[in-house]
């Protein structure tokens, strides 16, 4: 089964083959490299732009205004800070121009902790993203997922920001992609670049299929009675597992993977939240102005009188960065015994 990294690359490939996607840029994306996590070995359209974040994001939106399809990757999000307004200009072109103007624009960037990457490598960005107007913002949890949601946003005819969990990019899958070999091993020679000289290597791709995730569509991972989880991310894995862990004793928690932060499946949440009467919504970006609030604040408002217990979200730390050593780390982002606690102290509420 691929991993996300690999996934990646087989859908920037499917797109580049297909999809007429034009050009794949960014700090250290093109060879020998191929980006910092590999997600863009061996692909025809890559090319290495310099360590220029603003000038990576101009770019893009000037080829997208030419009408070329582009991806253009901020090597961590950590880094997209200083291009906020310039995301907020691509997000509002379409609308300032009356329709007129679309940017069929890609920024895929690598998110979150858990790769122990300290202060400068460890930021989410999801919350912020959910604040940029004109964007449609998705972040996958599995290769599968990654694969068809990066074909959805290469096809869109307007931006989308691809949210690429760091941690999840070695993590590999439990479905093949339509056209993967079963094998790792093959896949791994066939599209893995060798360590040392690459300047003769040349990928073999797989005959890729077309699998396309829907923008905006949630996906129910466990289904249950008695209380509604939402993740999205590398997050949703931690709410599977503690989902699993608590069948055994009985308990039926229904898990939706989000997948799509904006627009977001607001129909799926509804009506699990109507079944259960309790929900949790876990992610690992900073507690205040979290986007889990945005959604407790939509439950309350339009559920309040179906609901047997106060919605709760489970975030990160307000805190301004990350510390290096894993405990710092652990305690800054929801861990797994986290969100048991949560769910255990929402059950537990009488209503």
């Amino acid at each position: 089964m691929a991993n996300m990294a690999q996934a990646i690359r087989m859908a920037l490939h499917y797109g580049e083959k297909n999809l007429q996607l034009k050009d794949v840029f960014g700090q250290d994306v093109g060879a020998p490299l191929g980006g910092v996590f590999t997600a863009t070995q061996g692909l025809k359209t890559a090319w290495n732009a310099p360590l220029d974040e603003r000038g990576i994001i101009g770019m893009a939106m000037g080829i997208a205004m030419a009408g070329d399809r582009c991806v253009a990757e901020i090597q961590f999000c950590d880094y997209i800070f200083n291009t906020i307004d310039q995301l907020k200009i691509a997000g509002n072109t379409l609308w300032c121009t009356n329709g007129q103007v679309r940017l069929p624009m890609v920024v895929m960037t690598p998110v979150g902790a858990g790769i122990r990457g300290s202060v400068y490598h460890s930021h989410s960005f999801d919350a912020w993203a959910s604040r940029l107007a004109g964007w449609k913002v998705v972040m996958p949890s599995t290769p599968i997922d990654a694969y068809g949601l990066l074909l959805s946003a290469i096809r869109d005819p307007n931006p989308v920001l691809f949210l690429k969990p760091k941690a999840l990019m070695r993590v590999r899958g439990e479905e093949l992609l339509p056209g993967e070999p079963e094998s790792e091993k093959e896949l791994k020679a066939m599209i893995d670049a060798p360590i040392g000289d690459r300047s003769k290597w040349k990928a073999r791709w797989p005959d890729l299929k077309e699998h396309e995730v829907p923008i905006g569509k949630g996906r129910i991972t466990r289904e249950g009675t008695q209380m509604t989880v939402v993740s999205y991310g590398r997050h949703l894995l931690l709410c599977n597992e503690v989902a699993d862990a608590l069948k055994e004793e009985g308990i039926s928690l229904e898990v939706i993977d989000l997948r799509s932060i904006y627009p977001y499946d607001w129909g799926m949440i509804r009506d699990s939240v109507r079944k259960t009467g309790r929900v949790l919504f876990v992610n690992e970006d900073t507690e205040v102005t979290n986007f889990g609030e945005h959604l407790a604040y939509r439950v309350t408002q339009e559920l309040f009188y179906e609901l047997m217990a106060r919605p709760r979200v489970l975030a990160g730390k307000n805190l301004p960065g990350i510390g290096l050593h894993a405990n710092l780390e652990d305690a800054s982002v929801p861990q797994k015994q986290d969100v048991e606690r949560e769910i255990r102290e929402c059950l537990a509420e009488i209503p």
